[in-house]
């Protein structure tokens, strides 16, 4: 089974359904808990965005036919064995898998389970997995294979459009009973994002965060969204346009601010970060709009990349973009 998604369609589909907040760390996107009928024993139930899957023994063998998820499962050391590899961009390496992660999987001799988000059943199954973890949304969403998927093991699908990386890794950690080492990884995060939080000059306040789409407007992110809580928890004061000036949603926490109504939607915004979503100079694009010369934020300098692993928040790319940020903000 064949289904190809071209390179800019896989972002593009992918950026429709950025990770976002959910309710409660401990419910899936559906509403439905993840926890386990006996944390730390099995057989475990799962309820998730496909159904409910019973898992007899811990995973040995973890394929992960979501990238967008795979570094989450990397960050506590599961035991993956392979990963779907995305399009070669300026958000992954030559093997497909997203660069904020690649090094770690390939350290940990992790395989190409298919290439370009092209999936294929076969090639899964050769791999003999005991788990498969998919997504429900996104570019790589695999919930039409999900009934051949779970012929081969256990498979389980998560909604990351309205989840915090957090609550991500938290569920996948249940999944494959890792959740002492998840709390450890999660602890040791907060802990360090609040160390590197006082190495901050912040710039001027209020800030908003967005993907620039050229002629085609801006993507800002919600206070919910990964992006915003991430600068909301080194001291950023977010504020995203107004709901006035927006259009229909992306979903997964990221909205429409068309070029029409961007000079005011982004008016009040005394400092502006860019996501770049496909590399390149996003800050200098932005600046050449004639639409947005008098923004107080371009005419006072302080318009800002936030890198291109903001893209895709993970443990990884977190960490990343943290980096970027005192890198830049220190002083």
């Amino acid at each position: 089974m064949a289904r190809r998604l071209p390179a800019l369609a896989a972002l593009a589909a992918a950026a429709l359904l950025l990770a976002g907040c959910s309710p409660a760390a401990s419910d899936n996107a559906s509403g439905e808990s993840t926890t386990p009928e006996s944390t730390g024993t099995w057989p475990r139930t799962i309820e998730h965005a496909a159904g409910s899957t019973t898992i007899d023994e811990q995973p040995l063998r973890i394929v992960s036919v979501a990238p967008s998820l795979t570094g989450g499962l990397l960050s506590f050391d599961a035991p993956v064995v392979a990963t779907a590899a995305a399009p070669v961009t300026p958000l992954s390496d030559e093997n497909g898998f997203f660069t904020q992660w690649a090094d770690v999987a390939v350290e940990r001799g992790v395989e190409v389970a298919y290439k370009d988000l092209e999936l294929d059943i076969d090639a899964v199954d050769q791999l003999e997995p005991d788990l498969i973890i998919g997504s429900a949304n996104g570019g790589d969403n695999t919930s039409d294979a999900y009934e051949q998927l779970s012929e081969i093991a256990p498979t389980v699908l998560l909604d990351y459009g309205d989840a915090t990386w957090q609550e991500l890794t938290e569920q996948l950690a249940e999944i494959t009973g890792h959740e002492a080492e998840a709390k450890k990884v999660l602890a040791e995060y907060d802990t360090w994002v609040a160390g590197e939080a006082k190495k901050l000059t912040l710039p001027p306040q209020p800030t908003t965060a967005l993907i620039y789409m050229g002629p085609e407007g801006s993507w800002p992110f919600d206070p919910a969204s990964p992006q915003a809580m991430l600068l909301s928890s080194l001291g950023f004061d977010y504020q995203p346009p107004r709901d006035e000036f927006l259009t229909e949603g992306q979903g997964g926490r990221v909205g429409i601010l068309t070029s029409e109504n961007a000079p005011d939607g982004l008016a009040d915004a005394e400092t502006i970060m860019i996501v770049a979503m496909l590399g390149g100079d996003p800050v200098a694009e932005f600046a050449k709009d004639p639409l947005l010369a008098n923004l107080p934020a371009l005419t006072n300098d302080n318009v800002f990349s936030m890198g291109p692993q903001a893209f895709r928040l993970d443990y990884y790319s977190a960490k990343l973009t943290v980096e970027l940020l005192v890198d830049t903000f220190s002083g």
